[in-house]
């Protein structure tokens, strides 16, 4: 079966706009409390980022889940990793965060963790869209589902960020620069490297409902970076507005993608034990495959997602992965991506070498990257097109083994992405227009 409202990463659309409304996550909490509590005397923990809309729709889940017969348990603004973290630890049946991660502030979304704090498989959330279908019933009045609020939530989450990064190790001599996003890591993400031993400067740490990732966070870095260097800061650190995502700063002004933070990750470890593999993606730089299998790891390329990098882990029993977007996941410390956490793991790797990240990123040399959308006026199925293939296959042949071509339609618009790498940026640019160049001409003779 096909999922009806969830995507790769929850339900998430425009507040007011089906099914980002009132009436529909009111029944998509009742929903989700029979499905994954079984009814009277189950606990689910709500979480969610600062977006005005958050309140609407926490009330919303609240009620839908008490007339189910579970009970409640509100953490208020919390980043996505601590209602994963916060799931698990408080024994709940399932954690829900209110959030549309780096999206503006009119857009919200619902995602869904389990009890053992990791994304819903296929089958579940298509049995709470089967639920969602049915007509409401309510738990009788003695059976209805309580709320409550836990106050010490975001302490928790800081002593468990804290956990992660080695006891032996401190952040003491540390300039960092660390910019919220105006999101859910207000108010624990400076704490957290503060009591670690830095000294921290923050941006985008005064969110007033309507300015999460309002030209900062890690989709608008430009002010960290000019804040880094006014500073003489050692690094600056970019987070999300939901603080599952992170990105960084160097002490020269330039950004450090997710690619870059994964290598860096992945080579410390491997100095120190040897790691058989890293997932990456689709979209991930050929340099952090070819850095990453000269030193002797191998590299596998999942579908783009955070949920198919985390199924591709498990599927081969690795614990390290990620995205160009610094959806970073480290299986050895949480069960999903964290950007605060990923962060830690970075600065553990400058700690024990000695380097500065600057330093540090310069062991992957990422290789040019093009890519061209080309809007679609008319469906086009890329594999009978032989015309196309012949276009991708001529590129690769001219890249050889020190390139690699992808097309891809784009999930959410009539888009189809043409992506092009190689080491002369000049070629990459003309073979991704190229490409292309033919994907119009196809799509203008369907």
């Amino acid at each position: 079966m096909t999922r009806q409202f969830f995507g790769t990463d929850g339900i998430r659309g425009r507040v007011g706009e089906y099914p980002i409304t009132p009436e529909f996550i009111l029944k998509l909490g009742w929903a989700a409390g029979k499905v994954l509590t079984q009814g009277a005397g189950g606990k689910v923990v709500i979480g969610k980022d600062t977006r005005i809309s958050g309140y609407m729709f926490e009330s919303a889940l609240e009620a839908g889940l008490s007339a189910a017969g579970a009970d409640i348990l509100l953490l208020g603004p919390m980043p996505t990793p601590a209602i994963a973290y916060l799931t698990r630890t408080l024994h709940a049946d399932a954690g829900i965060v209110i959030s549309a991660s780096h999206n503006p502030y009119h857009d919200n979304g619902i995602k869904f963790f389990s009890a053992n704090g990791a994304k819903l498989p296929d089958a579940v959330e298509l049995a709470i869209e089967a639920a969602h279908a049915e007509a409401m019933t309510m738990a009788s009045p003695d059976a209805l589902g309580k709320a409550s609020r836990v106050v010490d939530a975001g302490g928790r989450y800081i002593e468990f960020c804290k956990s992660s990064f080695p006891n032996a190790l401190d952040l003491k001599g540390l300039h960092l620069v660390v910019d919220c996003a105006n999101g859910a890591t207000y108010h624990v993400a400076p704490d957290v490297f503060r009591e670690l031993g830095a000294k921290v400067t923050t941006l985008g740490d005064q969110p007033d409902g309507l300015n999460i990732n309002v030209d900062c966070g890690s989709t608008h870095p430009q002010a960290l970076q000019a804040k880094v260097l006014e500073l003489g800061a050692d690094l600056g650190i970019a987070l999300d507005g939901d603080g599952d995502r992170v990105l960084m700063v160097d002490h020269r002004g330039e950004l450090v993608d997710g690619d870059e933070l994964l290598y860096i990750i992945a080579s410390t470890r491997h100095r120190q034990q040897p790691l058989p593999g890293v997932v990456g993606t689709l979209m991930s730089n050929l340099g952090m495959e070819l850095a990453l299998r000269e030193a002797g790891m191998d590299f596998f390329r999942a579908k783009v997602g955070d949920r198919y990098v985390m199924e591709s882990l498990g599927q081969r029993g690795w614990s390290l992965g990620g995205e160009s977007s610094g959806h970073l996941i480290c299986l050895d410390c949480t069960t999903t991506g964290d950007g605060i956490i990923s962060a830690l793991q970075v600065l553990r790797a400058l700690i024990e070498q000695g380097k500065s990240l600057h330093e540090l990123k310069s062991g992957m040399r990422k290789l040019p990257q093009c890519l061209v959308n080309v809007r679609l006026s008319s469906r086009l199925e890329l594999g009978n097109e032989k015309a196309i293939q012949a276009a991708v296959a001529e590129a690769e042949k001219t890249l050889g083994s020190r390139g690699r071509v992808l097309l891809r339609p784009s999930g959410t618009e009539p888009l189809i992405r043409v992506m092009v790498e190689g080491e002369d940026a000049d070629q990459v640019a003309g073979l991704a227009e190229q490409i292309a160049h033919v994907v119009r001409e196809r799509c203008q003779l369907a």
